[in-house]
């Protein structure tokens, strides 16, 4: 396909309560945050130029997650996070990122203006982005690196774990005394355009449900043989590649065993059969993608 069909359909946006009390409250906490550490999956789309507008201008990291599942054809790009800002980005391959990011906003707070804060010493640093790019595990592993302790902040493979607007800062290093805030993911209250929230939901930034595993799984597909991608021909066993969902999920739904038993009304009762199951065949195919098995793939 040259291009993928919406249908006329729409991303759901998913803006619970907790997004705008968060955003309020981020606000409120950007007078005592010396940087802002912005966590992303993807380097365009995983973004929110929301929060670039209501946190203003700060030293800001950008810290690219997930890169040992990227493509490595496709170098990362990014922007910078707003007027005067000085934005850098590292990123997570087999040497952690954790071991760049003290170092790298040490350096950026030193050679920025603190304003009110000139005389403090400790460093307090804001964390921050969408939904389920991984806020709460940078915080435990720089914790975890640096201090030697445990998690001090809940994690999940899910979106919205972290629902509490700016709990109390987090200690992370003892030199530089630094501190980390977490902080709820936060999407725009209305994605503008829906292929950008369709990778969003890809990367598990909007719960699958929202938008519906079929059409994902489709553009899934889509994106996999627009750039070439066929890594998921091996892994389902495929003669070759495929252009429509329909015959991958069936396919993906048999060699997997992804049935469900049904009841079926016949004239002399009802009769149990079993039949191939498509929505857990595309939550299967979503998942693989998640996970690395199809090969690494960066939708930007």
């Amino acid at each position: 396909r040259e291009r993928f069909d919406f249908g006329g359909r729409d991303v759901a946006s998913w803006f619970p309560r907790h997004m705008a009390k968060g955003l309020r409250q981020m606000r409120l906490a950007l007078r005592r945050a010396d940087c802002l550490v912005e966590r992303s999956h993807i380097p365009l789309s995983g973004r929110n130029p929301a929060l670039q507008e209501a946190l203003g201008i700060r030293p800001h990291v950008l810290v690219l997650n997930k890169m040992d599942l990227a493509d490595p054809r496709r170098q990362p790009v990014s922007a910078r996070a707003g007027p005067g800002a000085e934005q850098r980005w590292c990123h997570g391959q087999p040497c952690p990122c954790s071991l760049q990011v003290v170092p790298m906003v040490a350096r950026l707070v030193a050679d920025g203006p603190r304003y009110h804060r000139a005389e403090s010493s400790e460093h307090n640093i804001l964390v921050i982005g969408v939904p389920n790019v991984g806020k709460s595990s940078l915080i435990n592993s720089l914790r975890r690196l640096h201090l030697k302790k445990g998690k001090a902040t809940a994690v999940g493979g899910e979106p919205g774990i972290t629902k509490a607007p700016c709990p109390p800062p987090c200690q992370v290093c003892e030199k530089p005394l630094m501190y980390l805030v977490d902080t709820p993911g936060v999407l725009p209250p209305r994605l503008g355009d829906v292929e950008t929230g369709m990778k969003l939901a890809l990367c598990g930034a909007i719960r699958d449900h929202l938008v519906g595993e079929d059409i994902m799984a489709d553009y899934l597909l889509y994106t996999l043989n627009k750039q070439q991608q066929f890594g998921y021909v091996q892994h389902y066993g495929l003669g070759q590649p495929c252009d429509h969902i329909e015959a991958l999920l069936r396919h993906v739904a048999l060699t997997q065993g992804r049935t469900q038993k049904v009841k079926v009304l016949t004239g002399t009762g009802n009769v149990n059969m079993m039949m191939l199951n498509y929505p857990a065949a595309a939550y299967k195919f979503l998942q693989d993608f998640r996970a690395g098995r199809l090969g690494r793939v960066t939708l930007d």
